[in-house]
C-alpha cells in the first residue's frame, strides 16, 4: 500500500550554504584572486561590423536556407543577452533564459561578443573555462565549493555573466589524450545542477562558446545550452565594410589605389580575427609614415592572409548539419516543412477552383450549342 495521502505534496529540500560563515567581501577577494571573476575589456555592441544579408530572402524562396547574417547575430545578441541583463523589468516579462551558446568557427567574434554583453550592460564576469579551471580546486567537493561560490556572488551582484571557453570540451564524447591532465569534464554533472538554482527573478546569463561543437556528446550538451547562435563567417558585404573599418582605425588613407572590392572578394573564407591580424601586421608605425611617398595597395595584405588557414566550406557544412540535429534545428526544419504543406495545399486548392469553373463554362457552352 501506498503511504500518505493524495493530496500530500513533496517538499522540496532547502540548499545548503556552504559560505554561510563568509561575507561577501571576502569571496569575491577570493574569486578574483583565483582568476574566475575577471574585468570585461571595453568593447561595445556597435564594434561587431557587420552588414544584413539581402540575398537570404531570394535563397529561402529557393528553398535554401542561408546562414545568419553578423547583423542577424548583433540583433540576436541584443534580445536575449543585453536587454534580458540590463532591465529587471524585460527580465521579468521576457521568457526565462538561464543559458546561451556562441558557435562558430575560430575568429569570428564569439570573445568578443561575450565582452560586448559585459560592457554594455555592466554585468561581472566570470571565467569557469575548462583551462582556468584546471589545477583549481581539485575534487568534487571543492568544485562544487567554487560553483556555489560563484553563482552566489553572481546572485547577489547581479546583472552577471558566466562564461564558458571552449564549451565542448566539458561534454567530450572521447576526451584527448593531451587533455585529460586538464580534467575538461569536471563540470559536466554539477553544472547541470547549479543551474536549478537560479530563480526567475535572478539576472545571471551562462554563456558558452564553442568553435567544435560537433565533438560534444550532443544530448547532454542541448539539455544545458538550450539556445543556439550560429556565427557565421562574413559575407562579401560584412568583409567590405569591415576592411574599410579597420584600415581606418589603424591609420591608413583610403586611396584610390587600394582597391577594397577586390580585398573583399580575395578573403572569402576569412574571418574577422584573419582580417584583423592581416591589418595589424601591415599597419606598422613605419608604414604609416610612408603612406604620402607611397600609398598602400591591397597586393601588400596577400601574404599576410595567405599565412593563415580560412575557413572551408566543408567546416561550414559541419556547422550546419550539427545545428540540424540539435532540437532547435528540427523544430526549425519542421516549422519549414509546415509552411511549405500550407503553400501547397494552398495551390491546389486554386487549381480545384480553377478546374470547377472551367467545368461549368463547358456545360454552358454544350447547351448554347
Amino acid at each position: 500500500k501506498k503511504k500518505g495521502k493524495k493530496g500530500s505534496k513533496k517538499k522540496k529540500k532547502k540548499e545548503k550554504d556552504l559560505t554561510a560563515d563568509r561575507t561577501l567581501e571576502s569571496l569575491y577577494e577570493e574569486l578574483v584572486l583565483e582568476g574566475f571573476l575577471i574585468r570585461p575589456l571595453n568593447i561595445k555592441l556597435s564594434e561587431y561590423i557587420g552588414e544584413f544579408s539581402y540575398l537570404g530572402t531570394t535563397l529561402r524562396q529557393a528553398d535554401i536556407e542561408p546562414m545568419p547574417s553578423l547583423s542577424d547575430v548583433r540583433q540576436l545578441i541584443a534580445l536575449y543577452g543585453i536587454l534580458p541583463l540590463g532591465s529587471q523589468s524585460v527580465h521579468q516579462k521576457a521568457p526565462l533564459m538561464k543559458t546561451l551558446l556562441l558557435a562558430g568557427p575560430g575568429g569570428v567574434g564569439k570573445r568578443m561578443l561575450v565582452h560586448a554583453l559585459c560592457t554594455e550592460t555592466g554585468a561581472n564576469l566570470f571565467n569557469l573555462s575548462p583551462r582556468n579551471l584546471a589545477g583549481k580546486y581539485p575534487g568534487r567537493s571543492c568544485l562544487q565549493y567554487l560553483l556555489h561560490m560563484v553563482f552566489k556572488v553572481a546572485r547577489q551582484l547581479q546583472p552577471s555573466v558566466i562564461w564558458i571557453g571552449d564549451a565542448e570540451k566539458t561534454f567530450y564524447k572521447k576526451v584527448p589524450k593531451l587533455e585529460k591532465e586538464m580534467e575538461p569534464k569536471r563540470l559536466k554533472k554539477d553544472l547541470v545542477k547549479v543551474l536549478k538554482s537560479l530563480k526567475p527573478e535572478d539576472r545571471v546569463l551562462v554563456v558558452g562558446t564553442s568553435r567544435r561543437p560537433f565533438d560534444a556528446d550532443l544530448k547532454p550538451f542541448c539539455k544545458v545550452y538550450r539556445k543556439i547562435i550560429l556565427i557565421p563567417r562574413p559575407d562579401y558585404a560584412s568583409r567590405l565594410v569591415l576592411w574599410r573599418e579597420l584600415l581606418r582605425g589603424g591609420g591608413a588613407r583610403l586611396t584610390p589605389s587600394l582597391d577594397l572590392s577586390s580585398l573583399a572578394k580575395v578573403t572569402d573564407g576569412y574571418t574577422q580575427g584573419h582580417i584583423l591580424q592581416a591589418v595589424r601586421q601591415v599597419l606598422t608605425p613605419r608604414r604609416l609614415a610612408q603612406q604620402t611617398t607611397r600609398p598602400l595597395t591591397a597586393e601588400e595584405f596577400i601574404p599576410p592572409l595567405a599565412r593563415q588557414d580560412p575557413v572551408y566550406k566543408e567546416e561550414e557544412e559541419a556547422f550546419k548539419m550539427w545545428y540540424g540535429r540539435t532540437p532547435l534545428g528540427k523544430k526549425r526544419a519542421r516549422a519549414a516543412k509546415a509552411i511549405e504543406e500550407e503553400g501547397e495545399s494552398g495551390k491546389d486548392k486554386d487549381k480545384r477552383g480553377t478546374g470547377k469553373k472551367t467545368g461549368k463554362e463547358e456545360k454552358s457552352k454544350k447547351k448554347n450549342k
